[in-house]
């Protein structure tokens, strides 16, 4: 079986390497896909579109330009892996979690024991809830090699 998955979430710490890696040693069939993680980047990506009066407006452009990668991508998938990290709320990511929720997709969160309860409804519609990068690459194996 082959897989695409999608890794939403924080961009600070290297987890979706974590998960590639772990992917690869396990012999996983798996296509990874992400969002832009140049945060620079990701801020610009409607730059290109002309000047706008005030950081709301180039935000909401940008974020706009953004979209059109992570909804396809996200709609591509066969399972989403969304990541809450501890340093920054990442509400693009509980975004991307209710939108692949409202697809009828799967996905799974990745955050730490200290954050459960201001994810609790985002975590009712996972179908698994991992605190370690190891967990999501075992839920893979399972899934494919099971």
């Amino acid at each position: 079986m082959t897989f695409t998955v999608y890794l939403s979430g924080e961009i600070h710490t290297d987890w979706r390497d974590e998960i590639q890696r772990g992917a690869q040693a396990a012999g996983l069939d798996v296509t990874f896909t992400a969002p832009v993680t140049d945060h620079p980047a990701s801020d610009a990506a409607g730059d290109h579109l002309g000047e706008t009066p005030d950081q709301f407006w180039r935000d909401h452009q940008s974020a706009k330009v953004n979209a059109i990668r992570t909804r396809t991508l996200i709609e591509q998938a066969d399972l989403v892996v969304v990541r809450f990290g501890d340093k920054y709320k990442q509400w693009n990511a509980a975004f991307d979690a209710g939108y692949t929720a409202g697809l009828g997709k799967s996905y799974i969160t990745l955050h730490d024991a200290d954050i459960i309860h201001p994810l609790k409804e985002v975590d009712a519609e996972a179908l698994a809830w991992c605190k370690t990068t190891d967990q999501v690459v075992e839920t893979l194996r399972y899934v494919l090699k099971a």
